[in-house]
């Protein structure tokens, strides 16, 4: 980033404990997803390997090399220990990560029918080998917006109490599910409800997969809010969000 005496918000350097940027890659091309990563590394805390992608992305080994060679930690999506833990193979998903070299693994019950009890217990459990990061929201909206602002707050407690390292309010890769309504509009009372409870946000990430979303919650929360499911094309349009360099944070008190 290039010098300059604007009074921009402060940001913490790699490795940063907040204001972490998690990219999701859907299933980029290798060549593709190496010049991202060149690119805009600097910004990148996360990569996230989108659902089950990384079953049937032939160069998984490759990126996965690519991040480690600029210390960038990765995790697998949600939806493939979801997979696994409705044919009871978990143990082969264990497996994998090991063999994959996995730090991090990401649990949740965005669509298979276990309650956060049983997730939770499985944040536990995997909780003394990786970093876990949790998921709270399901995919279907209908369920999501029946799960009421209170349950949530009771559900983020208690991954964190079962030691997960971070929870990811779900948004899903579209912006309209989780934490959001069908029509992509945030669920104010939710967020407020989230903000107002004493968690520590710095422990939460926000999937703010667009633009609009990214700006209410660095809007909302100020430059330092973690936010997750960004594209690797979009990661300098967001750096600048968080600094107030587009009009749409600029004269935001961030």
């Amino acid at each position: 980033m290039i010098d300059t005496q604007l009074r921009l918000p402060h940001l913490e350097s790699k490795p940063r404990q907040r204001g972490l940027t998690m990219v999701i890659d859907p299933g980029m091309f290798t060549a593709q997803f190496e010049d991202a990563i060149d690119s805009v590394g600097e910004f990148i805390d996360l990569v996230k390997f989108g659902w089950g992608t990384c079953l049937v992305t032939k160069d998984i080994k490759r990126k996965i090399d690519i991040l480690r060679s600029v210390g960038i930690d990765f995790y697998f999506g949600g939806t493939l220990f979801e997979r696994y833990a409705l044919d009871g193979l978990v143990s082969e998903w264990l497996s994998l990560c090991r063999v994959l070299g996995v730090s991090y693994v990401e649990v949740s019950n965005g669509t298979i029918p276990i309650d956060n009890t049983e997730k939770a217990r499985w944040v536990t459990r995997l909780a003394e080998e990786f970093v876990v990061i949790s998921e709270v929201g399901f995919k279907d909206v209908r369920r999501c917006d029946a799960l009421a602002p209170g349950r949530w707050v009771s559900l983020i407690e208690q991954d964190l109490a079962a030691g997960a390292h971070l929870v990811t309010a779900e948004a899903r890769e579209s912006g309209r599910g989780g934490i959001c309504r069908a029509n992509g509009e945030p669920r104010h009372e939710l967020i407020d409800e989230i903000v107002g409870s004493g968690i520590d946000l710095d422990r939460l990430l926000f999937e703010a997969p667009n633009k609009e979303l990214q700006t209410y919650f660095l809007c909302r929360m100020g430059s330092s809010v973690n936010l997750g499911n960004v594209r690797a094309d979009e990661v300098i349009a967001l750096e600048t969000l968080r600094r107030g360099l587009r009009s749409d944070t600029l004269l935001a008190r961030l």
